[in-house]
C-alpha cells in the first residue's frame, strides 16, 4: 500500500521535522523518473553480506519474498509497476548508460536462486541472462565495454569466522556468454559502481592476520580483474563495514554507507574526499544524519548499529545532491530520501512495505573502455616492488636488513560445521588459537640492495607477502591479500606505500627490473598447506621433549610434546596460553610496525637464538619454528574435519561423552573450546593416563578413575580409525565431501569458459 505520494511542490511542506527541506533542483528531478525497488527490508543475519539467504545455505529459513520494480515521476507523483515478483525478490537494479535497458537480479521464489535479468526501461522485454543453479548472482553492472560486472557464489566459499556464504567479482559478455571470475578474495566482494576512469570500485571483506569485523573497505580493479588496490577505508576500526560506493560526479570524492559489521547494509551516508587520507577521521567530509561523524575512529565494528535514523544504497545525482534510502521510522520501513550536500534532507516518496535502491532512470555517462592487461594462456603473473623500504610503517629498519620476500597464500574456506572453537571469533571448525585461516607457503624471492623485487606467482592466488631478514625472520607483513592475472604484469612503489601519491623519479631503473622475474623458492619442498603437526612437531620431538614432557620438571613450565588433545595438540595449546608466541592472531585493524610481532618479537624465539642448555638446532629446524611463527602461528591445514558435530569440530568424543568425562572430572570441559577460558590440554588422547584432568580422580582413587579413562581411550581409538585432517588417513565424508564436490564442478564450469576464451568461443550457463 502507498501511503504517502511527495510531488515536488510538496517537498517543503511534507518533509520530516527532524530535517530541513533542501532548496530542490526541480529540473534535475523532474526531467526523468525514479527507478526504485519497493520490498522489505531483509531480515538480520550474521553480517551485512548476508542478504542472499541462498537454498541450502545455513539461512535459507531467511528468505522473504514480496517485491516490486517500480518508477515514480517526482512532478506529477505518478507511481508505475515495471515488474512485480509477488513470492520473490528483485534487487540490485543499474540502469544502462543510454537509459533505455535496466539490468537487475531476481529470485522468483524461495526455491529459486538469483539470476541476472535484464528489462526495458518501459517494463518490457524481460529477458534472463544467467540461469546456474544452487548459486546467487547479485550487484550486477553494465561496463562501458559491453560486458557486465557482478558478484556471485560461483566460487563457494565460506565466512572463515562462521557458516556463511561468500560472493566474488565476476564479468561476462553483455548476453550472458563467457562468465569468468575476476575477484579471488576469501570472503565478500560486492556492491560495485564505476569511476570516471573506468575502474571499478567495489567493498571488499577479507582479512589476513587480523579482526573479522573491521576489515571491510573499497577496493578498486580494472573490468578485466587485473589491478585489485585498496582504495579506502582497509585500515579503520569504526565504521566496521564502508559500503556502496560511488564516484561523486566533479569531484574527486565519494560517496557510501558507513556500516557495521553485524548488521544489515544500513547505517550512515558519508561523503569522503580521498586526497585527506586513506583511513579514519581527516578524510570523513560529512555524513547523515551529522552526529555519525563522530563515530568515526571510535568505539568498534559495531558502533554503526546505534545510529538513527537508518541510511543505505547512496547515489549521487551531482556534485550537491544525492538520492538514498532512509528510514521512515515505523519499523523498518526505508524511504526514498534526497540529500543536500549542506547536510539537509528530505523524503521524496515512501510506501509499504518500503523502498530501496533509488536512481533515476535517465542517461548518464559511459566512462572509456580500458585495454586488457591479462591473458588466458599464463599459469602465472609478475609482480614487482620497486623499493621495499619505501612508504610507511618501514621506521626503524636499515637499508639492506631486508634479504628476501616470502609469497604466502591464504586459501579459501570451502567447509564448515556446526561446533565451533571461540577464537578472535567463531571458527568452524577450530584452526587456530585465535586467528581463522590456514597458510600455503609458494616461496621466497631475493631482494636486491636497492630494495627492489621482481618475481613470478601463479595467477589467481590470493596471496600476500612478508619481508624477511638475513636470518629469514620476518620484518614486516601485508595483513590484506593481493593477486595477479594470467600475464599481469603488477607493481608498487614499495611496501605500505601511499597510493595517492606517484612514484618518485627514478635515476636509474631498479636492479630488480633489470634482470628476468624471479623464480619461487620453496620452503622445504613442494607448496601445500601449512600443518603444524608435521611441519613444526617433529622439532620438538627431536631436539626438546626428552625434557619438556610430563613429568619432567621443565615439562611443568612448558610441555612441548606433540601428543594430541580435544582441539589442538599439547605443545601448540601450550605456547599459546603462556606467552611464548608474539604472533598477532586476529589482530587490529591498524597497520602493525615493522619487528612489532612475529619471531623477532617472540620470547620462545630470543630462548633459541640465546642458546638453551646447549640445544643446538640445524638451520631447517630453526626455519620452521621461525616461519610457523611469521605466518601467524597456524595449527590445522584445511577447513575439513573428521568431527563436524563435536566439540570445536575437532574433538573424537561426542558430546556425550565430553559431557560425562567433564562431569566426573569435575572440570568444565566444553569451556576448553574457547581461547580465552581454555585451562590447557586436560585430554590426553595418546596417553590417556597422562591426562590432567584424571589427576584428581587419580590422587583420590576414585570411582570414577576408571570410567574417565575408558571415555579417553574410546577417543583415541576414534583418532586412530577415523583420522582428523591434520593426521595421515584422512577422508573427506559426508558433507565436506559434498561441498567439495560442488566445488569441483564449479571449477569444471569456469574451466569450460577460460577454454572458450582461448579458442575465441562462446559459451553460457548450463
Amino acid at each position: 500500500m502507498i501511503r504517502r505520494l511527495l510531488p515536488l511542490t510538496l517537498l517543503i511542506v511534507t518533509a520530516p521535522a527532524a530535517f530541513s527541506a533542501p532548496p530542490v533542483d526541480e529540473a534535475l528531478l523532474r526531467e526523468n523518473p525514479i527507478l526504485y525497488v519497493a520490498r522489505r527490508q531483509y531480515k538480520p543475519d550474521h553480517h551485512n553480506t548476508e542478504t542472499m539467504f541462498q537454498k541450502g545455505e545455513i539461512n535459507e529459513a531467511s528468505f522473504e519474498g514480496g517485491s516490486a520494480l517500480k518508477t515514480i515521476n517526482l512532478a506529477t507523483g505518478e507511481v508505475r509497476t515495471l515488474l512485480e515478483s509477488p513470492q520473490g525478490i528483485i534487487r540490485d537494479p543499474d540502469v544502462h548508460f543510454d537509459g533505455n535497458r535496466i539490468l537487475f537480479s531476481m529470485r522468483k521464489n524461495a526455491a529459486d536462486g538469483y539470476h541476472l535479468y535484464e528489462i526495458n526501461a518501459d517494463g518490457s522485454g524481460l529477458r534472463q541472462l544467467t540461469r546456474a543453479e544452487g548459486i546467487t548472482d547479485i550487484d550486477p553492472l553494465y561496463l562501458p565495454d559491453g560486458g557486465i560486472l557482478f558478484s556471485s557464489t560461483r566460487e563457494p566459499k565460506y565466512c572463515m569466522c562462521n557458516r556463511h556464504i561468500m560472493a566474488n567479482l565476476f564479468r561476462m559478455d553483455g548476453d550472458g556468454a563467457n562468465i569468468r571470475q575476476i575477484g579471488k578474495s576469501t570472503l565478500f566482494e560486492g556492491h560495485a559502481s564505476l569511476l570516471p576512469d573506468g575502474r571499478i570500485l567495489y567493498d571488499r571483506w577479507e582479512y589476513v592476520d587480523r579482526n573479522f569485523g573491521d576489515a571491510q573497505g573499497l577496493w578498486t580493479v580494472y573490468p578485466d580483474g587485473s589491478g585489485h588496490a585498496v582504495y579506502w577505508g582497509n585500515n579503520t576500526n569504526s565504521p566496521g563495514a564502508v559500503l556502496e560506493g560511488r564516484a561523486i560526479p566533479g569531484t574527486e570524492e565519494l560517496l557510501c554507507t558507513f556500516s557495521s559489521c553485524h548488521d544489515r547494509p544500513w547505517g550512515a551516508i558519508a561523503i569522503i574526499d580521498r586526497r585527506l587520507g586513506l583511513d579514519g577521521r581527516a578524510p570523513v567530509v560529512r555524513t547523515w544524519p551529522r552526529s555519525a561523524i563522530d563515530l568515526v575512529g571510535q568505539g568498534d565494528f559495531d558502533t554503526y548499529k546505534q545510529v538513527e535514523p537508518k541510511f543505505e544504497d547512496p547515489y549521487p545525482l551531482n556534485e550537491r545532491y544525492f538520492l538514498c534510502s532512509r528510514g521512515t521510522g515505523r519499523g523498518e520501513e526505508m524511504a526514498i530520501c534526497l540529500l543536500d550536500r549542506a547536510g539537509d534532507a528530505a523524503v521524496l516518496h515512501e510506501e509499504s512495505p518500503g523502498c530501496f535502491e533509488p536512481m533515476p532512470l535517465a542517461p548518464h555517462p559511459r566512462p572509456p573502455v580500458l585495454p586488457s592487461r591479462r591473458n588466458f594462456e599464463d599459469a602465472e603473473g609478475v609482480f614487482y616492488v620497486a623499493d621495499v623500504y619505501a612508504g610507511t610503517h618501514m621506521e626503524g629498519v636499515e637499508r639492506g636488513a631486508v634479504r628476501s620476500l616470502r609469497v604466502i597464500e591464504s586459501p579459501e574456506k570451502r567447509y564448515w560445521t556446526q561446533t565451533s572453537w571461540n577464537g578472535q571469533g567463531q571458527e568452524a571448525p577450530a584452526m587456530n588459537w585465535h586467528d581463522f585461516s590456514n597458510k600455503r607457503i609458494l616461496g621466497t624471492v631475493p631482494v636486491e640492495e636497492d630494495g627492489s623485487a621482481y618475481f613470478r606467482v601463479p595467477a589467481e592466488k590470493f596471496v600476500y607477502f612478508q619481508l624477511l631478514d638475513e636470518n629469514g625472520m620476518m620484518i614486516q607483513s601485508m595483513r590484506s591479500g593481493t593477486l595477479v592475472q594470467p600475464g599481469e604484469r603488477q607493481g608498487c612503489t614499495g611496501c605500505h606505500e601511499n597510493r595517492r601519491t606517484a612514484p618518485p623519479a627514478a635515476s636509474r631503473v631498479p636492479l630488480a627490473l633489470r634482470r628476468a622475474p624471479s623464480a619461487l623458492e620453496g620452503w622445504h619442498g613442494p607448496a601445500r598447506a601449512f600443518n603444524y603437526r608435521t611441519e613444526v612437531q617433529p622439532v620438538f620431538d627431536t631436539h626438546c621433549v626428552q625434557c619438556h614432557d610430563y613429568d619432567q620438571p621443565a615439562g611443568e613450565k612448558l610441555n612441548l610434546c606433540g601428543d594430541r588433545t580435544m582441539t589442538f595438540n599439547v605443545s601448540y595449546a601450550a605456547l599459546w596460553r603462556g606467552g611464548w608466541l608474539q604472533a598477532i592472531g586476529a589482530g587490529p585493524a591498524e597497520t602493525q610496525p615493522a619487528y612489532g610481532w612475529g619471531s623477532n618479537a617472540s620470547s620462545f624465539v630470543a630462548v633459541i637464538k640465546n642458546g638453551h642448555k646447549d640445544v643446538q638446532l640445524d638451520p631447517e629446524s630453526f626455519d620452521r619454528i621461525i616461519t610457523w611463527i611469521d605466518i601467524n602461528a597456524p595449527y590445522y591445514p584445511e577447513y575439513a574435519s573428521a568431527f563436524p558435530n563435536n566439540l570445536s569440530g575437532r574433538c573424537p568424543l561426542t558430546p556425550e561423552q565430553v559431557q560425562r568425562l567433564g562431569k566426573i572430572t569435575d572440570i568444565p570441559l566444553n569451556e576448553l573450546a574457547d581461547w580465552a577460558k581454555n585451562t590447557g590440554a586436560q585430554v590426553n588422547f595418546d596417553r590417556p593416563e597422562l591426562s590432567p584432568c584424571m589427576k584428581k580422580l587419580r590422587e583420590r582413587s576414585s570411582k570414577h578413575y576408571d570410567e574417565a579413562l575408558e571415555i579417553i581411550r574410546a577417543g583415541r581409538a576414534v583418532l586412530e580409525q577415523h583420522p582428523d585432517v591434520d593426521s595421515p588417513g584422512f577422508v573427506l565424508e559426508g558433507l565436506d565431501a559434498a561441498r567439495e564436490q560442488r566445488y569441483v564442478q564449479r571449477q569444471q564450469c569456469e574451466q569450460r569458459v577460460r577454454e572458450a576464451l582461448r579458442a575465441g568461443a562462446r559459451v553460457y550457463d548450463e
